[in-house]
């Protein structure tokens, strides 16, 4: 399984009480949320561990913040870090309000994200 289909019903959960309009991609072997027509967060599981994990899309600025939180790690693709975002492992989102405070970032953040060209 490329991701986690309990993991991403918890990403919904909230999404949907916080009233977010969103739609899902697959992409990334895992399923990214967009939101307006942007990448705001997406699931993904650590080939390594088989630990799931949140990408987060939470912009240069806030980007240093978050590494310096416990279970955050540089989001990599190609071997280097895609500076702003950053993975949280599933260790850190265990709890429901430690996930809804991960997605408010990237809900925060989207407003300012630049939309991809189609």
């Amino acid at each position: 399984m490329a991701y986690s289909e309990e993991f991403v019903q918890r990403i919904r959960l909230i999404l949907l009480e916080k009233g977010v309009e969103f739609y899902e991609k697959k992409m990334f072997a895992g399923v990214c949320f967009m939101v307006d027509d942007k990448m705001c967060l997406g699931t993904h599981i650590d080939k390594q561990s088989g630990e799931s994990l949140l990408m987060c899309r939470v912009g240069e600025s806030a980007y240093e913040d978050a590494l310096e939180q416990r279970y955050v790690t540089p989001m990599e693709f190609t071997g280097k870090p895609m500076i702003g975002y950053v993975y949280v492992t599933e260790s850190g989102l265990q709890k429901e309000k430690d996930l809804a405070i991960w997605l408010q970032k990237c809900l925060d953040f989207n407003p300012l994200a630049k939309k991809s060209k189609k």
